[in-house]
């Protein structure tokens, strides 16, 4: 199969809503991490979350806003950006020839919370019909693929945090099927009083106020991580056919994916770097490139000591120490679930376009974890090769191998 391109990509982030706003607040270091506002949040443990201010009637059709849940409007924005930027047209594809592929933690939280709470205060003759599916791990793919007429092969991906670069991966299994074009990626997030309680049973959200003193990765203070939503989706294209059509540009590629599955913590709290480093080895083989080629790595920085301590040995033990960059921009965004991988490759392929490394914020790393983590200001770096990781509950781990284009 020819090389797998990434023609096009839509952002939407707690600090930016599009791809070049999102980029410049990356850039000039600006959080999207407040207080929570969209409910009380004074009676749950953790009080901060990366929302995204949205107004949905400024970007999607009134019939579109009651079906959908919140981070499926945000899906659908996300979508329509990578295709205007891909300048892909569906109707002028094959049939059958583009497909879609979501991953997705939670499904439409807020809406089920939304819905539920109208069957117990009034009944069940006021419940929306829509929450039928509008609740649904699938949804996003579903309503991306009705809005734009994409009939081709279509997946939803569910992996927790993993799942965003394992459904880049899927789409390239798609593309050699012989589809010619996939949105693929994952816009995610569940800020209502029913997806925090499930957030915050885990124990692993900082219960830090103040969001400088929040979601500090790598740092002997951390205490947890932040959540937020978002995410990315992006336009990846078999080469010859993005050629046939013309496709204006090509951001970059998809030269490798690895996912692992790993166990549990055990009961000391110990987290075994083994999965994670398996996943980088066998993504780095999958790309055809070695250690030394990877001009960055974009980290999936949990937050967590143990978590944080077992990524820093997987790093060091397939680099070297301090041997490569470290970026870790969702600092700025907070922990977007399946989002968060997607968002860290496009945010990757930015960061190739400029030649600049974006910084992580409010985060000292401890020297023992032996990595070069970017902070306080971008790095002027020539980049070509990039490694983007992503971890979820549960054991998942993936890598995905970025290139600049050709």
């Amino acid at each position: 199969m020819s090389a797998v391109l990434i023609t096009g990509f839509g952002i939407v982030a707690p600090n930016g809503l599009g791809t070049e706003d999102y980029w410049k607040a990356v850039l000039a270091g600006e959080s999207g991490i407040g207080r929570i506002t969209r409910f009380e949040p004074d009676r749950y443990p953790a009080t901060l979350a990366g929302e995204v201010d949205f107004d949905p009637a400024g970007h999607l059709p009134s019939r579109l806003i009651p079906q959908t849940d919140h981070s499926t409007r945000l899906s659908l924005v996300a979508a329509g950006e990578a295709l205007e930027d891909a300048d892909l047209d569906p109707s002028r594809q094959p049939m059958f020839g583009v497909g879609v592929v979501t991953a997705n933690t939670a499904g439409g939280f807020a809406f089920g919370h939304k819905e539920l709470d109208n069957l117990w205060r009034h009944g069940p003759e006021h419940v929306s019909a829509y929450q039928s599916f509008a609740w649904f791990y699938a949804v996003n793919t579903g309503q991306i693929s009705i809005r734009h007429g994409l009939r081709g092969a279509s997946s939803v991906v569910v992996s927790d945090a993993a799942g965003g670069l394992d459904a880049l991966a899927q789409a390239r299994r798609l593309l050699r099927d012989e589809l010619s074009a996939v949105i693929a990626g994952a816009v995610d997030g569940s800020l209502c009083p029913w997806g925090w309680i499930a957030e915050t049973a885990s124990g692993e959200l900082s219960p830090a106020e103040d969001p400088t003193l929040a979601y500090r990765p790598f740092d002997p203070r951390a205490d947890g991580y932040v959540p937020g939503e978002g995410g990315a989706l992006l336009v990846l294209e078999e080469e010859a056919a993005a050629r046939k059509r013309g496709a204006p540009r090509v951001h970059g590629q998809l030269l490798g994916h690895a996912a692992t599955f790993g166990p549990r913590p055990d009961g000391s709290g110990t987290v075994s770097p083994e999965p994670l480093r398996r996943a980088i080895t066998l993504a780095l083989a999958d790309a055809e490139v070695e250690p030394g080629d990877i001009d960055a790595v974009f980290a999936d920085a949990a937050g967590l000591p143990a978590h944080d301590a077992a990524e820093a040995a997987a790093i060091t033990s397939v680099f070297g120490r301090a041997a490569v960059p470290v970026a870790v921009p969702k600092t700025l965004t907070g922990r977007l679930g399946a989002g968060s991988g997607p968002l860290d490759t496009a945010t990757a392929l930015l960061a190739i376009r400029d030649g600049v490394i974006p910084p992580a914020v409010h985060t000292r790393p401890a020297p023992s974890h032996g990595l070069d983590i970017v902070t306080g200001q971008p790095r002027e770096a020539g980049l070509r090769v990039v490694l983007v990781l992503a971890r979820g509950r549960g054991g998942f781990h993936s890598a995905a191998v970025i290139g600049a284009p050709r």
